[in-house]
């Protein structure tokens, strides 16, 4: 069984642009980064949608809209002033040879403002249910061929039960670890009071110097016209465009969600399974990442039943900052991720050794417990949910550290209703005979 929820309970009250704060200097100057290859390998990607969910029993309309919403909007005009790319826009000039990040005096970031009489337990929960309820609750990155939003927000509240934000972020970019520092920069300012000329910590503080990126090779060039070549038709092969690539697919109505958490112990006896099962002589080094990863990819490939000879990919992206020869700033903003790639038959999957096979490759994940999205408080507690919503069509797992701070994991997932409930029986059955 699922929960189902109503869909024509929402409705958009307002859309506005809010912009950097005209108090400062700061916004009256433009501001340009250029793109680097770490940027131009996601030129095409769809963007990643991402919900925070608050609890707030309070939170009624007319508290909403005369407390909420206003230190909402203040706190994020004075963020924007650290993060002016994100006020601007991905532009490709007809003179430039690719697309610059670019922000001009007067640009902002589109907020709607939208009411749901939705169940707020419901939707913000862990239980199975549908997929569809969420999509309302993100906004769309309405994109050109020569101009793009880099971010788009939506806040919504539900009536005396709580309110969300959520944030659509363009892939070229935000890697997930520069728009987890955005979002945190601005809780720490509204939770701070929003008072004018505020400084940041040095860890949420951006660090924008694109000189420490080298690129002898030009691969910014090389990624940016493969997507070029990729996405043009054949009548006009070089054709310059920033729309990106359509999802990879739509949303079917069957599609249901669902939370599972595996605590510190869980992992680590997943952990001590998979070492009693392999060859001695392989030392590998467990992280709690692959550990849950190959866990839940086992599960995930048994509750699919496909045919054992398909192929199955694994890809995730490895955060590149403290890799780099010599390493760069953890405040570097932009992309600096890379995603390796890996493929198996689904069969070594369906036997009894289908975890620790798992456990020796790299699985597909969206997401990171390094992320740390259960802090982010802008004054009314901790998020009581947050949900990465754009792997509904990307068909990634999702990956957050436990709300409860116990170094668990959690795991967001999005499949049809027969596989969702089988995936569910083999997840928990599998943890109950460790």
């Amino acid at each position: 069984m699922f929960a189902m929820a109503s869909l024509d309970t929402f409705k958009v009250v307002e859309t506005t642009q809010v912009t950097p704060s005209s108090d400062s200097p700061k916004s009256a100057t433009e501001f340009s980064l250029p793109l680097t290859f770490f940027d131009t390998i996601s030129f095409k990607f769809p963007p990643v949608e991402r919900i925070f969910f608050y609890r707030l029993n309070d939170s009624t309309p007319e508290y909403f809209n005369s407390v909420i919403l206003p230190k909402l909007k203040h706190s994020l005009s004075l963020t924007l002033l650290h993060y002016l790319p994100l006020a601007g826009s991905l532009r490709w000039q007809s003179n430039s040879p690719k697309p610059i990040i670019m922000y001009t005096p007067n640009d902002g970031v589109s907020v709607r403002v939208a009411e749901s009489n939705s169940n707020f337990n419901l939707v913000s929960g862990n239980e199975i249910h549908e997929a569809l309820e969420l999509h309302s609750l993100v906004p769309q990155l309405i994109v050109t061929d020569d101009i793009a939003p880099i971010i788009t927000l939506q806040i919504t509240l539900f009536p005396s039960q709580g309110f969300c934000i959520g944030i659509t972020a363009h892939q070229t970019v935000l890697d997930g670890k520069s728009s987890t520092m955005f979002i945190k920069s601005w809780a720490y300012l509204c939770k701070q009071g929003s008072i004018e000329n505020s400084s940041l910590p040095p860890e949420l503080t951006p660090f924008y110097d694109r000189s420490v990126i080298k690129d002898t090779s030009g691969l910014d060039f090389l990624y940016l016209n493969q997507w070029i070549a990729f996405t043009s038709s054949g009548l006009d092969p070089n054709r310059r465009s920033l729309i990106i690539i359509q999802n990879i697919r739509d949303v079917p109505e069957d599609l249901v969600r669902a939370t599972f958490d595996l605590t510190r112990e869980d992992i680590k006896k997943l952990r001590e399974k998979v070492l009693s099962e392999l060859d001695k002589a392989k030392r590998l080094h467990l992280s709690s990442f692959v550990v849950t990863l190959a866990y839940v990819s086992t599960c995930l490939i048994k509750a699919r039943d496909g045919e054992s000879e398909r192929a199955v990919c694994w890809g995730f992206a490895a955060d590149c900052r403290p890799r780099l020869d010599p390493p760069i700033p953890e405040n570097y903003f932009g992309n600096c991720i890379i995603g390796p790639l890996a493929e198996a038959k689904a069969k070594k999957f369906m036997d009894g050794n289908g975890f620790p096979f798992a456990a020796e490759l790299m699985i597909s994940v969206s997401g990171s417990p390094r992320f740390g999205v259960y802090e982010v408080d802008f004054g009314w507690g901790k998020p009581r949910k947050v949900e990465i919503i754009s792997i509904d069509r990307s068909g990634a797992i999702s990956l957050a550290e436990s709300r409860d701070g116990s170094r668990g994991i959690e795991i967001g997932l999005a499949l049809n209703k027969h596989e969702m409930e089988i995936f569910t029986s083999l997840f928990l059955d599998g943890l109950k005979n460790l």
